[in-house]
């Protein structure tokens, strides 16, 4: 898993509130930045037109009313019939209405206008006012920014502190060995004081779940203990029953062949209830792993296959392009190899079964009735067996080979044809890591 992925909550809760304030923040700055560019745009323009009309009313009350000289603001008033030469030269062929002008570092917003004394200029400095209007928008937006970061601090700490008895909870059970749960730490009484409402319903849950888990390994290791004893013991009888009656001089063919039907139904089972046990293993580290070559497992898979043909048109081939070893449990590789030989040793009825070994990889091909594209759906699910040719068997061998391959990331890859046959290739990507010398 990447590290991301073990992000706790109080991690994930930072970076929400992180991202809440950065996005109020933004929001804000633009609110400002917005207002001021409102106020130089709007407010501005409406106080020249009023600063217009009001020094049109003071000329009507007198003709001689001098015109507006501020640091922010000026006004010019070119009489009828007079002169334009006090009127500034950027200014004197302005139309009516308002007009910016840039000069250097400056930014003058130019109102002009026409009365019954005279073209009326008024000018305002809308560079120095948009700076105030900055500058006086800063000291709010500094105090809703600190109190928006010392609210999200304090919603922060209160969450946190909220979901304290959860995170204790997960680093609590975290700690614990799978094998033997502490489940006496979740008691009510060991619990911090903080440790209360659903944190309190989740402990409790999670102990009785444990103890459920615990009592179902502890039978399913009783079971297996027991099936291992008790159903190899009447096998073993059968076989050396079966090898006794196989050595009988005076037995006739139709007994002969049903005292191998009974030797082969009783390795077949042995083998079945092998691999039923080996999945009951609680863990893949249960299991004995060593060194071994994987060509040595499928000659004794094949070896042991042989007789399932009888009397068939089946040639049983062999075919070692390569050497290779692995580092894992030598039972499991048999019984997943040897599913998959004895099926289709099983389902070839004439022609050939062919073991190709490669270079980290299985090959098992047959010329048998092969499997429709429905059945290959369905191949890998209990107890399935294909409609068109069903015979012995109870249908888990290959999901017993699915679930192996699942199980140790052995890849397993199946194509097959109706009437034509089946391949079917198991991949073994850690063989490259053990030395093969000497194991073939």
């Amino acid at each position: 898993m990447t590290q991301s992925s073990h992000r706790g909550l109080r991690a994930k809760i930072g970076v929400a509130f992180i991202l809440q304030a950065v996005a109020i923040s933004c929001g804000t700055v633009l609110g400002v930045y917005a207002a001021a560019a409102v106020l130089e745009d709007v407010l501005i323009k409406r106080a020249l037109r009023e600063e217009t009309t009001h020094l049109v009313s003071l000329l009507d009350k007198n003709p001689g009313q001098s015109t507006p000289d501020t640091h922010n603001m000026k006004g010019y008033l070119q009489r009828h019939g007079e002169s334009s030469a006090t009127i500034p030269g950027n200014m004197r062929d302005l139309p009516l209405g308002f007009h910016v002008l840039r000069d250097n570092n400056t930014r003058a917003l130019v109102y002009v206008s026409e009365s019954n004394h005279g073209r009326v200029f008024l000018v305002i400095d809308q560079a120095h006012i948009g700076q105030l209007a900055l500058f006086f928008g800063l000291i709010p937006l500094t105090l809703v920014l600190l109190l928006i970061y010392i609210t999200t601090w304090l919603t922060y700490r209160f969450s946190r502190r909220a979901i304290s008895p959860v995170i204790w909870l997960a680093e609590e059970v975290k700690s614990w060995d799978p094998k033997r749960p502490n489940f006496e730490a979740l008691a009510e009484d060991r619990m911090p004081p903080d440790v209360d409402g659903e944190a309190l319903m989740l402990a409790e849950a999670i102990v009785n779940y444990g103890r459920r888990i615990t009592e179902f390994v502890e039978r399913e290791r009783n079971f297996t203990r027991d099936a291992s004893h008790e159903l190899r013991t009447p096998l073993t009888v059968i076989k050396m029953s079966a090898e006794v009656l196989r050595s009988e001089a005076d037995l006739d063919d139709y007994g002969r062949r049903n005292v191998e039907r009974i030797h082969s139904s009783a390795r077949d089972m042995e083998a079945l209830i092998e691999a039923f046990l080996l999945i009951a293993r609680e863990a893949e580290g249960a299991l004995p792993a060593d060194d071994f070559a994987v060509n040595t497992v499928v000659r004794d898979e094949m070896e042991r296959a042989e007789s399932l043909i009888g009397e068939k048109p089946v040639k049983l081939e062999l075919i070692e392009n390569a050497t290779f070893c692995l580092h894992a449990p030598s039972k499991v590789v048999g019984i997943l190899l040897g599913n998959l030989i004895r099926n289709a040793v099983t389902y070839t009825d004439q022609g050939f079964v062919r073991v190709t070994i490669d270079r980290g990889l299985v090959r098992v091909e047959d010329s048998g009735i092969g499997l429709s594209e429905d059945d290959m759906k369905q191949v890998f699910k209990p107890f399935f067996r294909a409609q068109h040719g069903r015979r012995g068997g109870h249908g888990v061998g290959l999901s017993i080979v699915k679930r192996m391959s699942d199980r140790f990331r052995w890849p397993i890859e199946l194509t097959s044809e109706a009437g034509v046959g089946t391949t079917v290739t198991v991949r073994f990507p850690d063989y490259a890591a053990v030395n093969c010398a000497n194991k073939a």
